[in-house]
């Protein structure tokens, strides 16, 4: 993802900003994806594998990025606290 394009973004709901989902996250939240337990803002169950995330600052908030496109919608995002 473009430096200066995460620079300028932040979360849609706290306006925390936001950084590069580290591995070691997306392994978790992937292990939770396989075993049907994340689910999103919506309430829906995430199905699709991460490549790349965004978290906000604090720690709580991922936010999916598909295709090399941050997808910023209240309702798409995970809470992190789901994870183990």
């Amino acid at each position: 993802m473009d430096k200066k394009l995460l620079s300028i973004l932040c979360c849609p709901v706290t306006h925390k900003g936001l950084s590069l989902a580290r591995s070691s996250v997306l392994s978790s939240v992937n292990t939770a994806i396989e075993a049907g337990e994340l689910l999103n803002r919506d309430g829906a169950v995430v199905t699709e594998k991460l490549k790349e995330a965004l978290v906000t600052d604090d720690g709580k908030t991922l936010y999916p990025i598909n295709d090399g496109i941050p997808v910023l919608l209240e309702g798409e995002a995970c809470a992190l606290d789901q994870l183990r």
